[in-house]
């Protein structure tokens, strides 16, 4: 697929992405293959955002083996170790600095580091911490590396509850809580003469996040904001220099006058138990019981093992599609694929 791919389309940068590609079983010795395969060529190979306690050196080595280092990425998502908790995150601290250690004492000199604004239980002193977590990075950099040339790139994605998880029944940041922790924490970051120049920081303002949230979770009658949107001249909205926040506000008040509901109602409240939700009448072979229960573990702060280590958590799945959890390595030589 890889070879075709770059044969076909001209391009030289492969991406192995998935929800989480250091988590396959094989992923060793795709990589490995795909590392010989293309050494001594242009082609760079890279996976996305990497789970901390997944992350291997020897892999992203064989990965980065042309010479081509762009930068590695990780996902703590939350700023505070409490804020992980509530995510069911269960990276420490101290794991993402021996993690980031390691990276810089191999040769790496840039490290991207993606967290979420705006997560249920989130306060200010949550976000703020994600400044103490970039500097630590930096500092850990410059000891094992022995160079002043350390980068650090803090990414930030406003959170957008989804339908079909356990956040379908959280409430969404408003956008002006959102624009304001992000200038807290992008004070706080440039105003440190010590690590501020080496810590690059990207984000996306509060607005567009709210309309995603009407999106995500709304009903039918949204998609008569969509019509409204689209008849007023909104076009190509994904991009930050067509986006009209004042349009889609404005549409919603006019298609929603007369009905018992508006923009705040679909996004920024909180849902209770009862609520029918739009999306129930569809089954994605989750248990809504067990998704609220998973809902209440975060509010407490209760961390859930990885079920393939333990015994079932009955979330469904697993008999609802008639599959079995299985980890490799296999054993087994894969078939290649190829595309049809």
């Amino acid at each position: 697929m890889v070879e075709n791919g770059v044969k076909k389309s001209g391009f030289e940068e492969v991406g192995l992405l998935s929800l989480s590609s250091a988590d396959h079983s094989e992923i060793a010795e795709v990589a490995k293959g795909l590392a010989d395969r293309y050494d001594g060529t242009n082609v760079s190979l890279s996976l996305p955002s990497t789970r901390v306690d997944a992350f291997n050196i020897d892999l992203a080595n064989e990965l980065s083996r042309n010479g081509r280092r762009s930068g590695l990425t990780f996902a703590p998502e939350g700023g505070s170790e409490r804020l992980r908790k509530v995510i069911n995150k269960m990276v420490s601290e101290d794991d993402l600095i021996r993690t980031v250690a390691a990276a810089y004492s191999s040769g790496w000199r840039q490290v991207k580091l993606y967290f979420m604004c705006g997560l249920p239980t989130e306060t200010d002193e949550d976000v703020l911490a994600i400044a103490d977590l970039a500097k630590r990075v930096i500092a850990t950099g410059r000891e094992v590396s022995g160079r002043r040339d350390i980068r650090c790139t803090v990414s930030i994605g406003g959170f957008v509850p989804k339908p079909h998880t356990p956040f379908q029944w959280a409430s969404q940041l408003d956008h002006e809580t959102t624009d304001a922790r992000l200038k807290q924490l992008r004070d706080a970051v440039r105003q440190d003469k010590q690590y501020g120049r080496a810590i690059g920081f990207r984000y996306h303002d509060g607005k567009p996040g709210i309309i995603e949230g009407l999106l995500s979770r709304g009903d039918r009658r949204v998609g008569a904001i969509i019509e409204e949107v689209w008849r007023d001249g909104g076009r190509f909205d994904g991009w930050s220099e067509h986006f009209s926040f004042d349009r889609w506000v404005a549409a919603a008040d006019r298609v929603l006058a007369g009905a018992p509901v508006d923009l705040d109602w679909y996004t920024t409240r909180e849902r209770g138990y009862d609520e029918v939700l739009p999306w129930d009448h569809l089954d994605s072979g989750l248990d809504r019981n067990w998704l609220w229960e998973d809902w209440q573990d975060a509010l407490h702060e209760v961390e859930v093992d990885d079920c393939r280590w333990t015994p079932c958590f009955d979330c469904g799945v697993c008999p609802e599609m008639g599959t079995d959890i299985q980890v490799g390595p296999t054993g087994k030589q894969f078939l290649p694929l190829s595309v049809v």
